[in-house]
């Protein structure tokens, strides 16, 4: 690790942040960034993530590292770099340097740790090591990151309060996740007519990545199997006649990420099939990107994104009925089976660990409706929010095939005439949208949506 060029910025961001965490919280915090997990022998080990939260107010990603906040002030605690590390990984910046560069107020060895930790709220990482040191050092035990209480929950929620919005310093990391997550999704349309395999498409989107120091902000998802909402597989052939629906988001070396999703036609050409279906999400993402402004509830920009399906579907004789009448009995749902976005911060999906304490306004909890179970922001948009818009069209086997769901909703889907759109699996098309104080800004919209254009990124003609 290098100090950062910008580094006189970044330590007057990261002062700002915790001057506001103090003006929310009394008392003294400690978080941990954690240490990396074995692969499967101690030795091999995954590449570290620092913990998202000890990151916001510590700027730089140290491995098994601790930060004591109160008052608005930093102290550090970290080891010093040990002879056999330089050995096997290269001299590492002293614990000063560290210290100068996020502008802490002091810096300690991590033993000094338990002395200054009496009373303070943390919230647990994710390795069991690190949380196993957590409880020790404070004497308690930890629950899980989602079963707060106390101090700790004040914690969680301040920390809520402050992320949820992005400060000019987040913005410009935002910004440069999103530039290179539209490059990647240029490289992967222009090399889909020579790959073979899912996996060349997704060697070269990464790759672009990789080019620039960064990482995946997630596990890429480059499938032509697209009606499986996670897929991490990457073995199928690309044939003429698929479409390849590829969700890949950079994230940047201080953690921010990038959530993009675009789906394309292996040929370079959409089907008549394939491409009034696209049509009907591209309405969807054009709809809801268009409402999105302060005051907003995100759930309804979300019921708009089901109305627009449905009465997309209800015109190509999917469906019958009325578009209103078929969301407020989930239809949609059968189609459209996720929330239309969620927010997007240092985490793809930010703050889930805390479940859904940054996604959903106080007091609101989750619906048990096949068409909202699955809504990850329920709460009014405010200037500085980045959320995700991505909307989509799916036929997912397991939930088409459900006899219950069948016989439910026997009336309304008309079955014989969506076997015709059986070249259609799964379509998504996704922006990261920032909230401005009087409308928004897409920080994606270099990378085309209109189906002309994503031809022409493919074909190159």
């Amino acid at each position: 690790m290098q100090i950062p060029s910008n580094s006189e910025a970044l330590a007057n961001a990261l002062r700002d942040r915790r001057q506001r965490l103090a003006a929310l919280l009394d008392g003294p915090v400690v978080l941990w960034s954690g240490g990396r997990s074995s692969r499967n022998f101690p030795a091999n080990v995954y590449p570290f993530r620092a913990s998202s939260h000890f990151l916001y107010f510590a700027g730089l990603p140290l491995e098994n590292a601790a930060i004591r906040l109160e008052a608005g002030k930093l102290e550090l605690f970290i080891d010093e770099g040990t002879p056999a590390s330089a050995l096997w990984h290269g001299s590492t910046l002293t614990r000063d340097e560290i210290a100068t560069a996020i502008g802490a107020d002091a810096a300690f060895p991590l033993t000094d740790l338990g002395m200054r930790s009496t009373g303070a709220a943390t919230i647990p990482v994710q390795d069991a090591a690190t949380r196993q040191q957590q409880a020790q050092i404070l004497e308690r035990s930890l629950p899980p990151a989602n079963q707060l209480t106390g101090n700790d929950l004040a914690l969680a929620q301040a920390i809520v309060t402050l992320r949820l919005t992005h400060d000019a310093a987040a913005i410009a990391e935002l910004k440069k996740a999103a530039v290179a997550t539209v490059n990647a999704h240029r490289v992967g349309m222009a090399v889909t007519p020579g790959a073979k395999t899912e996996a060349a498409v997704r060697a070269a989107m990464e790759s672009v990545f990789v080019a620039q120091n960064m990482t995946c902000a997630y596990n890429s998802i480059v499938t032509v199997q697209g009606e499986v909402l996670h897929n991490e597989q990457y073995h199928h052939a690309l044939k003429s006649g698929d479409l390849l629906l590829a969700d890949v988001g950079a994230e940047t070396t201080s953690g921010w990420a990038a959530d993009v999703t675009r789906t394309w036609p292996v040929s370079g050409k959409f089907s008549p099939t394939q491409r009034v279906l696209y049509e009907v999400v591209l309405a969807a993402h054009d709809i809801c990107i268009a409402k999105l402004e302060p005051g907003v509830e995100y759930r309804d920009i979300h019921l708009s994104a089901a109305l627009i399906i449905a009465a997309g579907l209800l015109d190509l004789g999917i469906l019958r009925g009325k578009p209103e009448d078929l969301v407020a009995m989930d239809a949609h749902a059968l189609f459209f089976t996720h929330g239309v976005g969620h927010i997007l911060g240092m985490d793809v999906h930010d703050m889930e660990d805390l479940g859904d304490l940054a996604g959903y306004e106080t007091g609101r909890s989750r619906s048990d409706r096949f068409g909202l179970c699955y809504l990850r922001l329920d709460r009014p948009l405010r200037p500085g929010m980045l959320v995700t818009i991505e909307p989509g069209f799916y036929q997912v086997p397991a939930i088409l095939n459900d006899p219950e769901r069948r016989s439910r909703y026997k009336d309304v889907v008309n079955w014989d005439r969506l076997a015709q759109f059986a070249d259609v699996r799964g379509i998504r098309i996704e922006d990261d949208v920032l909230v401005t104080e009087s409308a928004s800004e897409v920080l994606t919209a270099a990378l085309p949506t209109k189906a002309d254009a994503i031809e022409q990124l493919v074909t190159g003609e």
